[in-house]
Protein backbone atom coordinates (compact mmCIF):
# COMPACT_ATOMS: atom_id res chain seq x y z
CA UNK A 1 0.00 0.00 0.00
CA UNK A 2 1.27 3.31 -0.86
CA UNK A 3 0.74 6.38 1.39
CA UNK A 4 0.25 9.65 -0.08
CA UNK A 5 0.16 12.58 1.57
CA UNK A 6 -1.77 15.69 0.60
CA UNK A 7 -0.17 19.33 0.96
CA UNK A 8 -2.36 22.41 0.76
CA UNK A 9 -1.74 23.53 -2.66
CA UNK A 10 -0.64 27.33 -1.24
CA UNK A 11 2.58 25.36 0.84
CA UNK A 12 3.57 23.54 -1.86
CA UNK A 13 3.58 26.56 -4.46
CA UNK A 14 5.55 28.49 -1.49
CA UNK A 15 8.16 25.12 -0.90
CA UNK A 16 8.30 25.25 -4.65
CA UNK A 17 9.28 29.12 -4.42
CA UNK A 18 11.67 28.74 -1.85
CA UNK A 19 13.89 25.81 -3.39
CA UNK A 20 13.98 27.72 -6.52
CA UNK A 21 15.47 30.74 -4.72
CA UNK A 22 18.55 31.67 -6.15
CA UNK A 23 21.59 33.88 -3.74
CA UNK A 24 20.70 37.08 -6.10
CA UNK A 25 17.02 36.95 -5.19
CA UNK A 26 17.60 36.59 -1.81
CA UNK A 27 19.95 39.61 -1.65
CA UNK A 28 17.60 41.67 -3.06
CA UNK A 29 14.77 40.65 -0.93
CA UNK A 30 17.10 41.26 2.27
CA UNK A 31 18.88 44.39 1.01
CA UNK A 32 16.26 47.03 2.64
CA UNK A 33 16.90 45.40 5.84
CA UNK A 34 20.69 45.34 5.42
CA UNK A 35 20.99 48.52 4.68
CA UNK A 36 19.05 49.80 7.59
CA UNK A 37 21.68 47.79 10.00
CA UNK A 38 24.17 48.88 7.93
CA UNK A 39 23.49 52.55 8.48
CA UNK A 40 23.08 51.87 12.40
CA UNK A 41 26.52 50.34 12.85
CA UNK A 42 28.22 53.42 10.65
CA UNK A 43 26.32 55.70 12.73
CA UNK A 44 27.73 53.47 15.98
CA UNK A 45 31.13 52.80 15.25
CA UNK A 46 33.31 51.26 18.28
CA UNK A 47 37.06 51.47 18.52
CA UNK A 48 38.73 48.00 18.95
CA UNK A 49 38.66 45.73 21.58
CA UNK A 50 35.62 48.34 22.46
CA UNK A 51 32.85 46.30 20.12
CA UNK A 52 30.07 45.37 23.11
CA UNK A 53 27.27 47.26 20.80
CA UNK A 54 28.33 45.64 17.35
CA UNK A 55 29.23 42.46 18.57
CA UNK A 56 25.64 41.76 20.29
CA UNK A 57 23.81 43.40 17.36
CA UNK A 58 25.38 40.65 15.19
CA UNK A 59 25.26 38.39 18.06
CA UNK A 60 21.22 38.84 17.96
CA UNK A 61 20.76 38.45 13.69
CA UNK A 62 22.77 35.26 14.03
CA UNK A 63 20.31 33.98 16.89
CA UNK A 64 17.00 35.25 14.72
CA UNK A 65 18.00 32.83 11.74
CA UNK A 66 18.55 29.83 14.23
CA UNK A 67 22.49 30.06 14.65
CA UNK A 68 23.96 28.72 18.32
CA UNK A 69 25.81 32.11 19.19
CA UNK A 70 28.32 32.35 21.81
CA UNK A 71 29.10 35.64 23.01
CA UNK A 72 32.32 37.37 24.27
CA UNK A 73 34.62 34.77 22.31
CA UNK A 74 38.51 35.35 22.96
CA UNK A 75 41.03 36.10 25.31
CA UNK A 76 43.98 38.64 24.81
CA UNK A 77 47.44 39.35 26.79
CA UNK A 78 45.74 40.97 29.46
CA UNK A 79 43.57 38.73 31.10
CA UNK A 80 40.99 41.50 32.29
CA UNK A 81 40.46 42.55 29.20
CA UNK A 82 36.96 41.55 27.73
CA UNK A 83 37.32 39.88 24.25
CA UNK A 84 33.94 40.92 22.18
CA UNK A 85 34.15 37.96 19.94
CA UNK A 86 31.38 36.31 18.05
CA UNK A 87 30.66 32.58 17.03
CA UNK A 88 27.66 31.60 15.46
CA UNK A 89 27.20 27.75 14.23
CA UNK A 90 24.82 26.80 11.97
CA UNK A 91 24.26 23.08 11.33
CA UNK A 92 22.68 20.88 8.50
CA UNK A 93 23.64 17.40 8.99
CA UNK A 94 27.00 15.98 8.12
CA UNK A 95 29.25 17.61 6.01
CA UNK A 96 32.30 19.57 5.82
CA UNK A 97 32.62 22.77 8.29
CA UNK A 98 33.49 26.26 6.89
CA UNK A 99 34.52 29.18 8.52
CA UNK A 100 33.08 32.48 7.46
CA UNK A 101 34.45 35.22 9.43
CA UNK A 102 33.29 39.32 9.72
CA UNK A 103 35.84 42.32 11.60
CA UNK A 104 33.64 44.62 13.89
CA UNK A 105 35.92 47.32 14.66
CA UNK A 106 36.16 50.86 13.42
CA UNK A 107 38.89 53.46 13.49
CA UNK A 108 40.25 56.51 15.45
CA UNK A 109 39.18 58.78 12.50
CA UNK A 110 36.96 62.07 12.54
CA UNK A 111 34.20 61.15 9.42
CA UNK A 112 34.31 63.97 6.70
CA UNK A 113 32.16 62.06 4.30
CA UNK A 114 29.19 64.20 4.55
CA UNK A 115 26.61 61.10 5.08
CA UNK A 116 23.47 61.79 6.83
CA UNK A 117 24.11 58.66 8.91
CA UNK A 118 27.76 59.89 9.47
CA UNK A 119 29.31 58.88 12.97
CA UNK A 120 29.51 61.71 15.27
CA UNK A 121 30.98 59.58 17.95
CA UNK A 122 33.20 60.48 20.41
CA UNK A 123 35.43 58.26 23.10
CA UNK A 124 38.05 57.40 25.25
CA UNK A 125 40.80 55.18 23.47
CA UNK A 126 43.33 53.15 25.58
CA UNK A 127 45.03 56.38 26.68
CA UNK A 128 42.22 57.89 28.08
CA UNK A 129 42.04 60.35 25.72
CA UNK A 130 38.89 61.67 23.97
CA UNK A 131 38.80 60.52 20.13
CA UNK A 132 37.15 60.47 16.92
CA UNK A 133 35.95 57.01 16.07
CA UNK A 134 34.72 56.00 11.93
CA UNK A 135 34.49 53.16 9.86
CA UNK A 136 36.68 53.85 7.90
CA UNK A 137 37.60 50.61 6.43
CA UNK A 138 34.17 49.56 5.57
CA UNK A 139 33.64 46.73 8.29
CA UNK A 140 30.68 47.81 8.87
CA UNK A 141 29.40 46.68 5.21
CA UNK A 142 31.16 43.33 6.45
CA UNK A 143 29.16 42.87 8.98
CA UNK A 144 25.85 43.75 7.20
CA UNK A 145 27.29 41.28 4.32
CA UNK A 146 27.66 38.22 7.02
CA UNK A 147 24.12 38.99 8.03
CA UNK A 148 22.91 38.35 4.75
CA UNK A 149 25.21 35.50 3.76
CA UNK A 150 23.80 33.72 7.13
CA UNK A 151 19.99 34.32 6.29
CA UNK A 152 20.70 33.28 2.36
CA UNK A 153 22.10 29.88 3.65
CA UNK A 154 19.15 29.33 6.11
CA UNK A 155 16.54 29.53 3.19
CA UNK A 156 18.60 27.26 0.89
CA UNK A 157 18.96 24.31 3.35
CA UNK A 158 18.65 21.75 0.62
CA UNK A 159 21.38 23.00 -1.09
CA UNK A 160 23.94 21.92 1.16
CA UNK A 161 25.00 19.92 4.20
CA UNK A 162 27.65 20.36 7.60
CA UNK A 163 28.69 23.35 9.20
CA UNK A 164 28.65 26.75 8.81
CA UNK A 165 31.16 28.65 11.62
CA UNK A 166 30.18 32.28 11.77
CA UNK A 167 32.73 34.64 13.54
CA UNK A 168 32.49 38.03 14.10
CA UNK A 169 36.01 39.41 15.23
CA UNK A 170 37.16 41.93 16.97
CA UNK A 171 40.55 44.29 16.72
CA UNK A 172 41.27 43.69 13.44
CA UNK A 173 42.44 47.16 13.24
CA UNK A 174 45.39 45.83 15.65
CA UNK A 175 46.14 42.84 14.57
CA UNK A 176 44.92 40.83 17.47
CA UNK A 177 41.89 39.65 17.51
CA UNK A 178 42.30 36.72 15.27
CA UNK A 179 44.85 35.46 17.36
CA UNK A 180 42.83 36.00 20.72
CA UNK A 181 39.38 33.79 19.39
CA UNK A 182 42.15 31.14 18.31
CA UNK A 183 43.49 31.22 22.00
CA UNK A 184 40.10 31.23 23.47
CA UNK A 185 39.59 27.21 21.51
CA UNK A 186 37.71 28.65 17.82
CA UNK A 187 39.35 25.67 16.57
CA UNK A 188 38.53 23.51 19.56
CA UNK A 189 35.20 24.18 20.59
CA UNK A 190 33.60 24.63 17.59
CA UNK A 191 34.30 22.60 14.80
CA UNK A 192 37.81 23.07 13.26
CA UNK A 193 36.81 24.34 9.51
CA UNK A 194 37.93 22.79 6.10
CA UNK A 195 37.75 25.68 4.54
CA UNK A 196 38.11 29.32 6.09
CA UNK A 197 36.41 32.64 3.70
CA UNK A 198 37.00 36.27 3.97
CA UNK A 199 36.00 39.17 2.21
CA UNK A 200 37.14 42.73 2.27
CA UNK A 201 35.24 45.93 0.70
CA UNK A 202 38.13 47.64 -1.79
CA UNK A 203 38.20 51.53 -1.92
CA UNK A 204 39.80 51.72 -6.01
CA UNK A 205 37.61 48.95 -7.26
CA UNK A 206 33.71 49.23 -9.03
CA UNK A 207 30.67 47.89 -7.41
CA UNK A 208 29.43 44.64 -8.69
CA UNK A 209 32.81 43.51 -9.29
CA UNK A 210 34.82 41.35 -6.60
CA UNK A 211 38.94 40.91 -6.94
CA UNK A 212 41.20 37.90 -5.78
CA UNK A 213 44.81 36.93 -5.72
CA UNK A 214 46.32 33.72 -5.94
CA UNK A 215 48.83 32.90 -3.40
CA UNK A 216 49.81 36.26 -1.42
CA UNK A 217 47.68 38.29 -0.99
CA UNK A 218 48.36 40.92 1.94
CA UNK A 219 51.88 41.29 4.29
CA UNK A 220 53.75 40.58 7.31
CA UNK A 221 53.08 43.33 9.06
CA UNK A 222 55.66 44.53 12.13
CA UNK A 223 55.86 47.14 14.31
CA UNK A 224 59.05 48.03 15.69
CA UNK A 225 60.01 50.56 18.05
CA UNK A 226 63.81 52.42 18.05
CA UNK A 227 65.09 54.69 20.35
CA UNK A 228 68.15 56.77 18.97
CA UNK A 229 70.49 57.30 22.04
CA UNK A 230 72.65 60.36 21.76
CA UNK A 231 74.72 63.14 23.87
CA UNK A 232 72.74 66.20 23.65
CA UNK A 233 73.52 69.47 24.52
CA UNK A 234 73.20 73.24 23.30
CA UNK A 235 72.42 73.98 19.57
CA UNK A 236 75.42 76.34 18.72
CA UNK A 237 77.71 73.92 20.07
CA UNK A 238 76.76 70.91 18.45
CA UNK A 239 80.42 69.92 17.87
CA UNK A 240 80.26 68.87 21.63
CA UNK A 241 77.33 66.62 21.22
CA UNK A 242 76.52 63.57 19.57
CA UNK A 243 73.25 64.69 17.65
CA UNK A 244 70.81 61.55 17.43
CA UNK A 245 68.54 63.63 14.98
CA UNK A 246 71.10 63.64 12.78
CA UNK A 247 72.14 60.10 13.59
CA UNK A 248 68.14 58.99 12.69
CA UNK A 249 68.27 60.63 9.79
CA UNK A 250 71.19 59.08 8.38
CA UNK A 251 69.28 55.47 9.72
CA UNK A 252 65.71 56.28 8.05
CA UNK A 253 68.03 56.86 4.70
CA UNK A 254 70.15 53.75 5.16
CA UNK A 255 67.35 51.53 5.91
CA UNK A 256 65.86 52.38 2.36
CA UNK A 257 68.88 50.69 1.25
CA UNK A 258 67.78 47.35 2.76
CA UNK A 259 65.01 46.99 -0.39
CA UNK A 260 67.05 48.50 -3.08
CA UNK A 261 70.15 46.50 -2.30
CA UNK A 262 69.63 44.09 -0.15
CA UNK A 263 67.21 42.55 -1.28
CA UNK A 264 66.06 40.71 -4.27
CA UNK A 265 63.22 43.11 -6.51
CA UNK A 266 61.45 39.60 -6.66
CA UNK A 267 60.23 39.72 -3.04
CA UNK A 268 58.38 42.80 -2.16
CA UNK A 269 59.58 44.56 1.34
CA UNK A 270 58.32 48.25 2.78
CA UNK A 271 60.16 49.84 5.57
CA UNK A 272 58.24 52.92 6.52
CA UNK A 273 58.98 55.45 9.37
CA UNK A 274 55.68 56.17 10.94
CA UNK A 275 56.59 57.90 13.60
CA UNK A 276 59.64 59.87 14.83
CA UNK A 277 60.16 62.55 18.01
CA UNK A 278 62.98 63.93 19.56
CA UNK A 279 64.04 66.96 21.21
CA UNK A 280 61.97 70.16 22.78
CA UNK A 281 62.91 73.63 21.89
CA UNK A 282 64.94 75.19 18.50
CA UNK A 283 68.08 75.35 19.86
CA UNK A 284 68.16 72.25 22.59
CA UNK A 285 69.92 68.75 20.80
CA UNK A 286 68.26 65.86 22.53
CA UNK A 287 69.39 63.04 24.41
CA UNK A 288 67.67 60.40 22.43
CA UNK A 289 64.86 60.12 19.28
CA UNK A 290 62.10 57.39 19.38
CA UNK A 291 61.55 56.41 16.12
CA UNK A 292 58.19 53.91 15.24
CA UNK A 293 58.71 51.51 12.00
CA UNK A 294 56.30 49.25 9.93
CA UNK A 295 58.40 46.75 8.18
CA UNK A 296 55.87 44.40 5.37
CA UNK A 297 57.24 41.19 3.55
CA UNK A 298 55.68 38.05 2.57
CA UNK A 299 58.12 35.45 3.04
CA UNK A 300 59.18 34.15 6.44
CA UNK A 301 63.00 34.48 5.54
CA UNK A 302 62.74 37.69 3.93
CA UNK A 303 61.20 39.05 6.97
CA UNK A 304 63.81 37.65 9.58
CA UNK A 305 66.18 39.10 7.08
CA UNK A 306 65.39 42.63 6.89
CA UNK A 307 64.67 42.99 10.64
CA UNK A 308 68.23 41.71 11.10
CA UNK A 309 69.58 44.42 8.85
CA UNK A 310 67.52 47.60 10.08
CA UNK A 311 69.06 46.09 13.52
CA UNK A 312 72.34 46.11 12.09
CA UNK A 313 72.35 49.49 10.10
CA UNK A 314 71.06 51.14 13.22
CA UNK A 315 73.81 49.89 15.13
CA UNK A 316 76.20 50.30 12.58
CA UNK A 317 75.83 54.12 12.15
CA UNK A 318 75.91 54.53 15.83
CA UNK A 319 79.47 53.47 15.63
CA UNK A 320 80.44 55.32 12.96
CA UNK A 321 79.08 57.89 14.19
CA UNK A 322 81.60 57.86 17.55
CA UNK A 323 78.91 56.43 19.75
CA UNK A 324 80.46 54.00 22.80
CA UNK A 325 78.58 50.92 23.16
CA UNK A 326 76.23 52.24 26.15
CA UNK A 327 75.13 54.73 23.90
CA UNK A 328 74.04 51.71 21.14
CA UNK A 329 70.37 52.44 19.57
CA UNK A 330 67.82 50.03 21.36
CA UNK A 331 65.26 48.27 19.06
CA UNK A 332 62.19 46.30 19.70
CA UNK A 333 60.34 44.53 17.89
CA UNK A 334 56.47 43.97 18.70
CA UNK A 335 56.09 40.20 18.39
CA UNK A 336 52.83 40.36 20.34
CA UNK A 337 51.84 42.59 17.77
CA UNK A 338 52.80 40.41 14.43
CA UNK A 339 50.22 40.01 11.77
CA UNK A 340 51.32 37.25 9.28
CA UNK A 341 50.62 37.23 5.51
CA UNK A 342 47.58 36.22 4.17
CA UNK A 343 47.81 33.28 1.58
CA UNK A 344 44.95 32.36 -0.68
CA UNK A 345 45.32 28.44 -1.21
CA UNK A 346 45.93 28.73 -5.02
CA UNK A 347 43.63 25.54 -5.74
CA UNK A 348 40.52 26.44 -3.47
CA UNK A 349 41.41 30.22 -5.25
CA UNK A 350 40.90 28.40 -8.70
CA UNK A 351 37.85 26.90 -7.89
CA UNK A 352 35.80 30.03 -6.04
CA UNK A 353 37.03 32.04 -9.21
CA UNK A 354 35.02 29.42 -11.26
CA UNK A 355 32.20 29.86 -8.75
CA UNK A 356 31.89 33.44 -8.70
CA UNK A 357 32.42 33.61 -12.66
CA UNK A 358 28.53 31.80 -12.95
CA UNK A 359 27.08 33.94 -9.76
CA UNK A 360 28.51 37.15 -10.77
CA UNK A 361 29.82 37.35 -14.76
CA UNK A 362 32.95 36.47 -15.93
CA UNK A 363 33.47 40.49 -16.55
CA UNK A 364 33.02 40.74 -12.98
CA UNK A 365 35.68 39.17 -11.11
CA UNK A 366 38.82 40.15 -11.26
CA UNK A 367 42.53 38.57 -10.61
CA UNK A 368 44.55 41.65 -8.48
CA UNK A 369 47.94 42.08 -7.30
CA UNK A 370 48.77 41.13 -4.17
CA UNK A 371 48.72 44.18 -1.54
CA UNK A 372 51.91 45.16 1.53
CA UNK A 373 48.79 45.74 3.23
CA UNK A 374 47.99 43.67 6.69
CA UNK A 375 45.28 41.19 7.91
CA UNK A 376 45.19 38.99 10.82
CA UNK A 377 42.72 36.80 8.71
CA UNK A 378 45.54 35.09 8.17
CA UNK A 379 45.42 33.57 11.63
CA UNK A 380 43.07 30.98 10.60
CA UNK A 381 44.92 29.38 7.81
CA UNK A 382 48.58 29.96 7.95
CA UNK A 383 49.79 29.09 11.56
CA UNK A 384 51.13 25.14 11.55
CA UNK A 385 48.78 23.93 13.58
CA UNK A 386 45.65 24.74 11.74
CA UNK A 387 46.79 24.70 8.26
CA UNK A 388 43.02 25.32 6.66
CA UNK A 389 42.89 26.45 3.22
CA UNK A 390 41.52 29.96 3.04
CA UNK A 391 40.29 32.42 0.63
CA UNK A 392 40.42 36.61 1.46
CA UNK A 393 38.55 38.10 -0.86
CA UNK A 394 38.01 41.99 -2.04
CA UNK A 395 34.38 43.47 -2.92
CA UNK A 396 34.35 46.57 -4.95
CA UNK A 397 33.04 49.67 -3.61
CA UNK A 398 33.65 52.48 -5.71
CA UNK A 399 31.06 53.98 -8.60
CA UNK A 400 32.86 53.75 -11.87
CA UNK A 401 32.60 57.36 -13.02
CA UNK A 402 34.08 58.47 -9.63
CA UNK A 403 37.23 55.84 -10.73
CA UNK A 404 36.99 57.21 -14.24
CA UNK A 405 37.21 60.82 -12.91
CA UNK A 406 40.14 59.56 -10.25
CA UNK A 407 42.70 58.55 -13.32
CA UNK A 408 42.18 62.05 -15.54
CA UNK A 409 44.94 63.95 -15.44
CA UNK A 410 45.14 66.35 -11.98
CA UNK A 411 42.60 64.63 -10.96
CA UNK A 412 42.42 64.14 -6.94
CA UNK A 413 42.55 60.37 -6.37
CA UNK A 414 40.22 58.37 -4.60
CA UNK A 415 39.74 58.12 -0.54
CA UNK A 416 41.62 55.18 0.25
CA UNK A 417 40.32 52.90 3.27
CA UNK A 418 41.35 54.50 6.66
CA UNK A 419 40.58 57.85 5.24
CA UNK A 420 38.26 60.38 6.87
CA UNK A 421 36.25 60.43 3.53
CA UNK A 422 35.76 56.54 2.74
CA UNK A 423 32.73 55.38 2.38
CA UNK A 424 31.36 52.10 0.37
CA UNK A 425 28.44 52.56 -2.19
CA UNK A 426 26.41 50.81 0.20
CA UNK A 427 23.76 48.50 -1.42
CA UNK A 428 25.66 47.38 -4.17
CA UNK A 429 28.82 46.38 -2.07
CA UNK A 430 26.56 44.51 0.28
CA UNK A 431 24.87 42.69 -2.25
CA UNK A 432 27.85 41.89 -4.24
CA UNK A 433 29.90 40.57 -1.11
CA UNK A 434 26.76 38.33 0.00
CA UNK A 435 25.72 36.63 -3.45
CA UNK A 436 29.78 35.88 -4.00
CA UNK A 437 30.31 34.44 -0.34
CA UNK A 438 26.76 32.52 0.01
CA UNK A 439 27.83 31.61 -3.98
CA UNK A 440 31.32 30.24 -2.60
CA UNK A 441 30.17 28.34 0.51
CA UNK A 442 27.06 26.62 -1.16
CA UNK A 443 30.06 25.40 -3.72
CA UNK A 444 32.11 24.22 -0.67
CA UNK A 445 28.92 22.49 0.87
CA UNK A 446 27.12 21.45 -1.90
CA UNK A 447 25.24 17.83 -1.47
Amino acid sequence: MTLRILLPLSLVAGLTSLAQQTPQQIADAELPSLLTIYKDIHTHPELSTQEQRTSALLAKELKAIGCDVTENVGKYDKPDQKCFGVVGVMKNGDGPAVLVRTDLDALPVREETGLPYASTIVTKNEKGDDVHVMHACGHDAHISMIIGVARSLAKLKNQWHGTIVFVGQPAEELGIGARAMLRDGLYTRWPKPNYALGFHDKADMEIGHIGVTEGYTSANVDSVDVTVNGIGGHGGYAYRTKDPVVLAAEMINQWQTIASRENNPIDPIVITVGSIHGGTKHNIIPDEVKMQLTVRTYKADVRERVLAAIERIAKGCATTAGLPSDKMPTLNVLRDQFTPATYNNPELTKRLVSVWKKALGDQNVEMVDPTMGGEDFSEYSLLPEHSVPAVDFHVGAVYPAKIAESKKPGASPLPSLHSSKFAPVPEPTIRTGMVAMTAAVLDLMKK
